[in-house]
Order: structure tokens, then C-alpha cells, then sequence
């Protein structure tokens, strides 16, 4: 008994529910810089706009069709996606966070004939208390659940909910999804699926050389079969791990010649890596710092890096920052034009898992403390409300936001106005 909540067209639906006249309107999200369209509502898709184009190249088709434009506002749909989840969690004890506007809820005990009105009950619900129209698949695995997450979505009929037990239905519906739109299939596999005969979904499920399938697709592909036939495979628990890696990086919305202003941006992405470093309860062990020139300019091109080994595993924004700023000492080249830096953080420890010794240089009981403070702050006051010095305040180098809406729900000086 799984259910998958998906929102509908999340990016665009936040910015609908601060500005309600866009409702049934086209809108289009760009990526960082305003670079290239990384989200759509319905209406964008279906005047012919693809994912991914660039905004230059899509200039026409927006103007024809009057479509609404947005810089990316992560803060806006970080905190929106935050709120979603804090309804869902009243349904169920058992849910997994899938993705920013994805969640996973085990309802396995509760009465089947009693499902479907508790998944128009959790539709309802996050529509009252956010704003935010979602679609629910229930079925008896993950990827069932998604298959009938896309039904739910599709089939104006089923009204955002639909949930299915029966064999023979879910048959039907199995039929008629192509092996490519199965979740966990790539091209690569897509391919090769093809290739042995197995074009649908029901194909895959009533493939009858299960020892073909895992030595061609492995065991995630025999997995995936069992999926198919109503076996779970895969705990709730599985579906998010803590990271391996954590990476921040964005390209600058000008080019960058100061080696003062990379200092700032390079703190700024450290900061946000340790904070999703403690986040997952981790420690770092080691940080990379690059810059980077304009790929895309024809001029010489420049890409430095530094690696850093800390003596013990820390999760300490001052520290990093003051390695990240000695790295920059090291790789800075005066009169060169950077347009991109970032870091990453990379052999990863469990917090509670980690055995600490006298000899090291642990993070100290203060220091814990203090980076805890930190993130309840910013948690409660808005992203960046307590930040290193080091991050500046002017932040000229920052990305092109030309269309970026307000922090409605995280800034007080940006709160909505009802005359």
C-alpha cells in the first residue's frame, strides 16, 4: 500500500499561488542566470515549448503566446516544498521525502476500501493548506504508485487521485505505458528492453526469462520486474540515502575579475554545502575549490582547482571558509575574467558513527553549538538571515535574477500587500 504525492507543475504552481491571475496562464522557469527553461506549467507545454531551451531561442513562442517568464526562486519552492511535506507527514508516520515536490507514504494496514477517500482527503488537504494542486497513485509498490501517479496526472477522469489493486486493471493500465516512461528505465535501457522484445510495461512484468533480465539489466532490472508484479523490493528507507558528494556551484551574472569578490562567493558556496552537510548529519574529510572561465567565450580558457584534506572530519562553516579562501590564494590569476566557481565536499562521515580521538582537531563542543544556532536561525528567519563575513554584502557577482519573484513566505520585507 504505497502512495506517490507528486505537485503538479510545482515551480509554476508557487508562483501561481502568490499571484492567482496566472492561473491557467503559460509559464516558463529559467535555470540559474536565466539561462534555459527548467520548468513549465501545462499551458507552456502545450504551445510547443520543449525542456531545456534556451531562453534566446525561445523568445519568439513566448512572445506569441504571451507565456510568463520567471528567474528560478529556490528559497519561494524550498519553503513551499517544506510546507507540502509538513501536511503529508499528518497521514502517515512512515514517508519519504522523494525529491523537492515528491513524496513516497506507507499506508500498508490500513483497509483498502478505505484508501481511495484518504487519498482525495490528502489531495484536499494540501490544496486547503498550501495552495498547491497535487496528484496521488496508490498501488501496491514504488513503482506501481508512479505509474498511476502519471494516470492520476493524465486522465482528467480520476480528478488527481488514482489508486488500483486488481490484477487485470493494473494490467490494462501496464499496456498502455511505454517501457521508456517506467520509472528507473534510461535510454540505454530503453534500448536494450526493445531489443529483447519488451516494449511496454506489461511486457516487462510478464517476461517469462527472469535470468535474462538480470544479466542484461541487473538486479535493478529484475527488481524493477518485481515492482511490475505487485513485489516490493525496495524499503522506504532506500529510497534517500545521505549523500556521497555535495557540491555548491553557480556561474557568476557577470564576469569576474576581483579576486576579493570570488573570496565572497566562494564562502557563500561553502556555506551552503556545510549547511546541507549537517543537514544529512555528516562531516567532511575533504573540500575541492575551482574557478573557472566562460566556456562559451572565445578566449583563453582557464579551470583551477585545489584540493584540501582536513585533519579530521569537520562540519564547520568558519573553518572551510578559511580553507576555501586560502585555496583561492593558491589559484587566483590576476587579470583573468571568471564567470563560474564552486566546492565540493567529498569523503563524507557519519556524524554519530565517527570515532573522535584527543589528537585530532575535532569541531568542538562550541563549535556544534554555534553552527546549530545558525541553521535554526535560518531556518525560522530565511535563508542567509546569519552568514560568514567573508559572504559580503553587496554580492555583485551574483546570477542574473531579472525575473525573480518575491520571498513571499521567508522575507518580512517581502510579505504580500493586500490593499
Amino acid at each position: 500500500m504505497i502512495a506517490l504525492v507528486d505537485c503538479n507543475s510545482f515551480y509554476a504552481s508557487c508562483e501561481r499561488v502568490f499571484n492567482p491571475k496566472l492561473w491557467g496562464k503559460p509559464i516558463v522557469v529559467l535555470s540559474n542566470n536565466d539561462g534555459c527553461i527548467v520548468a513549465r506549467s501545462e499551458e507552456a507545454k502545450q504551445v510547443g515549448i520543449p525542456m531545456g531551451l534556451p531562453l534566446f531561442k525561445a523568445k519568439d513562442l513566448i512572445k506569441k503566446h504571451n507565456v510568463h517568464v520567471f528567474s528560478s526562486n529556490y528559497t519561494l519552492y524550498g519553503d513551499m516544498s517544506e510546507r507540502v511535506m509538513t501536511v503529508l507527514r499528518q497521514f502517515t508516520p512512515n514517508m519519504k521525502v522523494y525529491s523537492v515536490d515528491e513524496a513516497f507514504l506507507d499506508f500498508s494496514g490500513f483497509k483498502e476500501e478505505k484508501l481511495a477517500a484518504l487519498m482525495r482527503e490528502i489531495k484536499n488537504a494540501v490544496y486547503k493548506q498550501t495552495g498547491l494542486p497535487v496528484s496521488v497513485g496508490l498501488s501496491h509498490t514504488k513503482v506501481l504508485a508512479k505509474i498511476f501517479n502519471h494516470v492520476a496526472k493524465k486522465n482528467k477522469i480520476c480528478q488527481g487521485v488514482a489508486t488500483c489493486f486488481e490484477g487485470e486493471r493494473i494490467d490494462k493500465v501496464l499496456k498502455r505505458t511505454p517501457i521508456g516512461e517506467v520509472w528507473g528505465v534510461g535510454r540505454k535501457s530503453e534500448v536494450k528492453m526493445y531489443d529483447a522484445g519488451v516494449k511496454t510495461a506489461y511486457d516487462l512484468k510478464h517476461f517469462e526469462n527472469t535470468h535474462l533480465i538480470q544479466k542484461r539489466f541487473t538486479v535493478a532490472g529484475r527488481k524493477l520486474q518485481d515492482e511490475l508484479r505487485g513485489i516490493s523490493c525496495v524499503e522506504l528507507d532506500d529510497i534517500q540515502k545521505s549523500k556521497k558528494n555535495i557540491i555548491s556551484t553557480r556561474g557568476f551574472g557577470k564576469q569576474v575579475t576581483d579576486k576579493n569578490e570570488l573570496r565572497e562567493a566562494l564562502a557563500s558556496h561553502v556555506s551552503k554545502a556545510a549547511e546541507k552537510l549537517r543537514a544529512q548529519n555528516s562531516m567532511a574529510k575533504s573540500m575541492n575549490v575551482f574557478i573557472r572561465t566562460n566556456r562559451f567565450k572565445p578566449t583563453e580558457q582557464v579551470y583551477d582547482s585545489f584540493a584540501i584534506e582536513f585533519l579530521s572530519p569537520t562540519q564547520n562553516t568558519f573553518k572551510m571558509v578559511r580553507a576555501s579562501s586560502e585555496a583561492l590564494d593558491q589559484i587566483f590569476k590576476p587579470g583573468v575574467e571568471y564567470k563560474k566557481c564552486g566546492v565540493s565536499l567529498s569523503n563524507l562521515y557519519d556524524f554519530n558513527g565517527s570515532q573522535f580521538d584527543l589528537f585530532s582537531q575535532n569541531d568542538s563542543l562550541k563549535d556544534l553549538n554555534l553552527m546549530s544556532v545558525m541553521d535554526s536561525v535560518n531556518r525560522k528567519q530565511g535563508s542567509e538571515t546569519l552568514k560568514v563575513a567573508t559572504c559580503g554584502t553587496t554580492e555583485d557577482w551574483k546570477m542574473l535574477s531579472q525575473m525573480k519573484s518575491k520571498a513571499y513566505t521567508t522575507r518580512v520585507s517581502e510579505l504580500m500587500e493586500v490593499n
